[in-house]
């Protein structure tokens, strides 16, 4: 059976990292989450304080503090995914706090921030067989991938999953900050001057405003179906 790349795009919290995560597991594939990356330079970036008074980076400090800003994954057996890793130390649920979600837009905004993930996600899917989910995968990481999609659902509903998941997680909450962090995000990433959050004209739309996981999982191992055949 022939290996291909699947990219995954889509608005911040829409689902498309567990859609990612599920195909991945079910068809072999090797699941990256690009949003994990720009998640953890972020949360160097604010242990590091290279953010200034108003919010916005402090360009030439994070600059010269990329070498030193190494992010990897390894594959946890009791969750059967992949965790992210900040210089060797486990981070993957730290990173998904609503403090870093409020700063996440601006690094991952950053040209050679930029630059430096989409060389490593390259690396990481030179052999196919790889889905990878994130803002720009389809658009500028793996213009050629074989599959892509396009995952939206409606800010309201993408605040309630985001609430859920870091109520279920014992993590503080608020649905409101959460609404505002959302919109803030949708047009921070879709206003960048690089690789903006768009629909790549040849990817698939899914709005999954109203579709249950088990919905989206079988909607996406069909698009995976027909295109190895």
């Amino acid at each position: 059976m022939k290996k291909i790349t699947i990219a995954i795009d889509g608005h911040s919290s829409c689902g498309k990292s567990t859609m990612a995560k599920n195909l991945a597991k079910e068809v072999g594939y090797i699941y990256v989450d690009t949003g994990a990356m720009y998640r953890t330079v972020t949360l160097y970036a604010m242990r590091h304080n290279l953010f200034d008074e108003n919010g916005e980076v402090m360009l030439d400090a994070l600059k010269a503090e990329m070498p030193n800003i190494k992010v990897s994954f390894k594959f946890n057996e009791a969750t059967g995914r992949p965790d992210a890793y900040l210089n060797g130390e486990l981070v993957e649920n730290v990173i998904r706090t609503i403090e870093v979600s409020n700063h996440v837009s601006k690094i991952a905004a950053v040209p050679f921030v930029r630059e430096a993930m989409v060389a490593q996600q390259r690396e990481m899917g030179k052999e196919k067989g790889v889905v990878m989910d994130g803002r720009d995968i389809g658009t500028t990481v793996f213009p050629d991938a074989e599959l892509k999609i396009f995952v939206t659902a409606s800010a309201e509903v993408r605040a309630q999953r985001r609430y859920d998941e870091l109520q279920a997680k014992g993590m503080p909450a608020d649905y409101e900050d959460i609404l505002k962090n959302v919109q803030e995000r949708d047009y921070i990433d879709s206003h960048r001057e690089v690789s903006p959050l768009r629909q790549a004209p040849d990817a698939i739309l899914l709005d999954n405003s109203n579709m249950t996981i088990p919905e989206q999982q079988a909607w996406l191992i069909n698009q995976f179906r027909l295109k190895i055949e």
